[in-house]
């Protein structure tokens, strides 16, 4: 069976207000932390210097609406500090996290509950389940906290766990599950409060690869079903490529590149994100639009048509089998052209 992947990237939200602003974030670690922010040096100079850690170094993205946006690098890149940020579970040194507008960092004690309570939810890799209660009660905690009645959060709660597959499960224990059915619970309270924002940190990382593997395809799935905007960290490429509309890949604290998958493997920003995706299949990410050439005087051009974001993998066969070339076609516009030869080489490139 085909696995799910997210192929449509929510470019149609690209000009729409962010969900998610992040302005010049920073977060030191040490004495005196504000005057490391906006410092040049290296992370071996301002330990030596001032003695202060940047794990957050001047970082900015927008998130749009919808948008499954993935976070990664090497342990210690910084990437889970920033997703604390967010929320402020950690407190940024300085800069802005705005929410639909709003200045997160400018939140009182009683106003930031409610956006933690409300419209940000997070997902951890320790599940972060209630041992003392039946998967039931975990999954509606959330609301109890908030104040709903027994009878609304119940029914919340069998709603969602009908959503992840583990309708019949209601009245087990955390240390009944799998680890994979308990990460299941933890995505189900999750999304019980109904949050704008999902925020998963290394969810899947203690899982062994054939969960793994099956709880990415059970997000990508919930993300098709209810279209939550989501900020995914990992430290594994494939996953990134695998669940992520866009990657912002991270080192030493800051933003290395921003980009699509396909951006990120076929024009990697530096060496470090090149050896990052050195061993990664181009045909398996990179699309037509890559690939494409411009017609040769005398071409047919009456061949079958494929649009520019369809992967090469995928088309293959359809180009292979087609005894003209490709026609890649966007808005009724001929963007170029593609044959057997420019597919095979792509498949075949000695730096897959």
């Amino acid at each position: 069976m085909t696995e799910p992947t997210l192929t449509e990237p929510t470019l149609r939200n690209a000009e729409s207000p962010p969900v998610l602003d992040v302005r010049g974030l920073w977060k030191v670690f040490g004495p005196n932390p504000g005057r490391a922010v906006r410092s040049t040096l290296s992370s071996a100079e301002l330990k030596e210097q001032t003695g202060c850690v940047a794990a957050v170094r001047d970082v900015s993205f927008a998130v749009r609406p919808g948008e499954v946006f993935v976070v990664m690098g090497l342990s210690g890149s910084g990437k889970s500090t920033l997703v604390r940020c967010l929320t402020r579970l950690i407190e940024p040194t300085a800069g802005e996290v705005l929410l639909d507008g709003e200045n997160i960092g400018k939140a009182d004690a009683r106003r930031l509950r409610e956006l933690r309570r409300h419209r940000l939810a997070m997902v951890f890799q320790n599940f972060g389940l209630l041992p003392h209660r039946c998967v039931l009660d975990n999954v509606g905690y959330g609301l109890e906290i908030r104040g709903s009645a027994k009878a609304e959060r119940y029914a919340r709660a069998r709603e969602v766990l009908e959503l992840v597959g583990l309708t019949g499960f209601e009245t087990y224990y955390p240390d009944q599950l799998s680890g994979g059915m308990q990460q299941r619970v933890g995505l189900a309270r999750a999304l019980a409060v109904d949050p704008e924002v999902l925020l998963f940190d290394e969810p899947f990382s203690a899982l062994d690869p054939l969960i793994r593997r099956e709880m990415q395809n059970e997000v990508i799935r919930l993300h098709h079903e209810v279209g939550k905007t989501m900020v995914f960290i990992t430290h594994d490429l494939s996953e990134a490529l695998k669940l992520g509309d866009r990657i912002l890949i991270m080192r030493d604290g800051e933003l290395v590149q921003l980009g699509t998958p396909d951006e990120v493997v076929g024009a990697p920003a530096d060496d470090y994100v090149k050896d990052f995706v050195s061993e990664v299949p181009k045909a398996q990410v990179l699309t037509l639009r890559w690939i494409m050439r411009d017609p040769r005087p005398d071409e047919p051009l009456d061949g079958p048509e494929l649009a520019p974001d369809v992967v090469i993998q995928d088309a293959a066969r359809s180009v292979l089998q087609a005894d003209r070339p490709i026609r890649v076609v966007a808005d009724g516009k001929l963007l170029g052209l593609v044959t057997g030869t420019e597919v095979i080489e792509t498949m075949t490139s000695g730096d897959q």
